[in-house]
């Protein structure tokens, strides 16, 4: 469906976009992450056909952007960052001047226009004008606006950016629906967003290309399994003990120690093995109160992170 296949994108002597490759296949729902700076602005900027790369190729759906342009932005439907509107004109009003826009046939522009508005949720609003639309609601015009012609690959930058809780959701949920049917690229700042709807993630940094996995394995890629973290009732302080009467341990460290009595402990076990159970039984044989035992819990973020500064190093 994508094909990124050696792209640099240089501004004089500055590289803005350093030799990337990767492939995007159809139906996939990817998540593009990177610090400010990073390249993915201009990434995403020369997948649309918005600016040209100075080496390299890409594919959009069998054209080339450079040689056949046309073609392959007909696969496209972009919606930016900002959510850039003409506002003084209607909900209906802008959805037709897209589809005018994108040549959409005469024939059956009102229905695709209907059909768009149904989609996204603005049959309610489409006699309103757009200055006096919520946040949200001005981000679902952005999105019909992008979805009308019917492209394959919507490509949304920041499209959750402004909106309260409740609006990030219904967003969400839209845009896991529309990858039923659509190939999406999703830029986003709330790693926990992209986590939740991504099936995959690219993340670049300095220009590069550090990853390219789902967001499960690189959060298992961080993930230190050797990690227990075990909150306690322990007044004479007998965890310290306890570390010589399970052999695996390999450290036990005190990482709070609070008001009401509790301390919590991380425990690091010497090999990569699950001591949940021989460490519960020692410590009721201690009567040491266990209120909570649990494995280190690793995020995106974290994944992100450790990349980002290994990347700096």
């Amino acid at each position: 469906m994508i094909e990124v296949k050696n792209v640099t994108k240089k501004y004089g002597k500055t590289i803005a976009v350093d030799n990337i490759s990767f492939t995007i296949n159809e139906g996939e729902i990817i998540g593009l992450l990177g610090p400010n700076g990073a390249g993915k602005s201009t990434t995403m900027n020369m997948l649309t056909g918005f600016i040209e790369q100075t080496q390299g190729d890409i594919i959009i759906d069998g054209y080339d952007m450079l040689r056949k342009p046309k073609k392959a932005k007909t696969k496209i439907g972009y919606m930016p960052e900002g959510v850039p509107l003409y506002t003084d004109l209607t909900v209906k009003e802008f959805i037709s001047y897209m589809a005018e826009l994108k040549k959409v046939d005469k024939k059956t522009r009102k229905e695709k226009v209907q059909e768009i508005m149904k989609k996204t949720g603005l049959e309610n609003v489409e006699q309103k004008l757009i200055k006096n639309l919520s946040r949200g609601y001005k981000q679902r015009v952005s999105m019909a606006g992008a979805l009308i012609g019917d492209p394959k690959i919507l490509i949304l930058d920041e499209p959750t950016v402004g909106l309260d809780p409740k609006q990030i959701t219904e967003i969400r949920n839209l845009i896991k629906e529309l990858g039923r049917t659509h190939t999406v690229i999703l830029s986003s700042h709330i790693l926990s967003e992209v986590s939740q709807i991504c099936n995959k993630v690219i993340i670049i940094n300095q220009g590069k290309i550090i990853a390219v996995d789902s967001p499960e394995n690189l959060e298992e890629k961080v993930s230190n399994k050797n990690c227990l973290y075990i909150l306690v009732e322990d007044p004479e302080n007998k965890m310290e003990f306890i570390k010589e009467k399970v052999k695996e341990i390999k450290t036990i460290e005190l990482i709070q120690s609070n008001e009401d009595g509790t301390k919590k402990y991380m425990v690091e076990s010497k090999e990569n093995k699950d001591l949940r159970k021989s460490i519960f039984s020692e410590l009721a044989k201690e009567n040491i109160t266990i209120l909570e035992m649990k494995k280190e819990d690793s995020t995106l973020e974290d994944a992100f992170m450790k990349l980002i500064e290994g990347g700096n190093k």
